[in-house]
């Protein structure tokens, strides 16, 4: 077995211990959200302002996009400066044969579990609500998977280099959170002022909720998805490159 599986395996036991207390932050929550704000205030919502879209049906593939991102951000930063910081996992690991690649390779493995996983029950929600018009609504969940990595691989290799954890929370609330709320999650770019409509054009969470939002209305085209796709999948290997190094640098015991 490849070193590398050895520590995903090794989070996956964790795993089978605390499942349960991760549903509220990574399915329930965004659930919540679809069901307050997709079915019932986007009730108020004249489908004529969203070219004869329920706000449900423009709503909770943005939905999917934006709650990958939050869990990339939990099991990125939190949970990875918890097991270098805190917990100490990250050396307990050290301390045997697994390299840092092993354990940045992993973690993110299991990074992308946790997140497909998410991705996959929120999707089927969003069916049974009948949020869906096209058969591409099954890609939405690799879409999420995609856009929660392009976050994921960067933020953990920026946390390894973090000793304050205040410094986590800031981020969060000055980054994280405009970003929620200006990258056409709630509502189209188009309707933000022509001077921010650039800054939101150029975050990851953009290319994911229009990729999965454009799959989920199969009004989806080759090049627009091939820019969504190419943009986080290049995000997301500059964050492993990235990790590669400072997990070589800042684990060890």
């Amino acid at each position: 077995m490849p070193m590398f599986l050895r520590e995903f395996s090794s989070w996956m036991l964790r795993y089978r211990r605390s499942w349960k207390s991760t549903i509220v932050i990574s399915v329930a929550n965004p659930l919540l959200f679809l069901v307050a704000i997709g079915a019932g205030l986007g009730q108020l919502v004249d489908p004529a302002s969203l070219g004869g879209l329920t706000y449900l049906e423009f709503f909770a593939p943005g939905m999917l996009a934006a709650a990958a991102m939050q869990n990339a951000y939990v099991e990125s930063v939190f949970v990875v400066h918890s097991s270098l910081r805190r917990d100490k996992g990250y050396l307990v690991a050290a301390a045997t044969p697994l390299e840092p690649r092993d354990i940045m390779a992993g973690h993110l493995l299991f990074m992308a579990f946790r997140i497909g996983t998410s991705a996959l029950a929120f999707a089927v929600v969003m069916a049974a609500f009948g949020a869906t018009r096209s058969p591409w609504a099954l890609l939405t969940v690799p879409a999420a998977l995609l856009t929660g990595m392009a976050f994921a691989a960067p933020l953990a290799a920026w946390t390894v280099t973090v000793d304050a954890f205040n410094t986590l929370n800031t981020v969060f609330r000055f980054v994280l959170m405009p970003m929620y709320l200006f990258s056409g999650t709630f509502f189209a770019v188009e309707t933000l002022p022509g001077w921010l409509r650039p800054l939101a054009y150029v975050t990851p969470l953009w290319h994911g909720v229009d990729l999965c939002r454009t799959l989920s209305l199969g009004t989806a085209t080759p090049l627009t998805s091939a820019i969504h796709v190419g943009y986080l999948t290049a995000l997301t290997a500059g964050g492993v490159a990235v990790a590669l190094a400072t997990y070589r640098r800042h684990i060890h015991v």
